[in-house]
């Protein structure tokens, strides 16, 4: 079954309850997500960007991950 763009939807708002999420694709495999999130303020690009790959629990990971591509922008609001 091809991963959604509600699943991953799904996945970060678990990990950052008070974002404000924007995921978009249809075709299964590439995504792009927009997060903006309070517990981002302080924290560099890379460091936001980890955190949103990690609430994605493997999903990710090798050529084996259900998500080939994610475009991701996070922010502090």
């Amino acid at each position: 079954m091809a991963i959604t763009a509600r699943d991953i939807e799904d996945m970060i708002r678990a990990a950052f309850p008070q974002a404000r999420v924007s995921v978009q694709g249809d075709d299964g495999q590439h995504f792009a997500a927009e997060v903006v999130d309070e517990s981002f303020r302080g924290l560099n690009r890379v460091q936001q960007q980890r955190a949103v790959y990690a609430a994605l629990k493997g999903k990710m990971d090798g050529p084996a991950g259900e998500l080939h591509a994610l475009a991701l922008t996070t922010r502090a609001p």
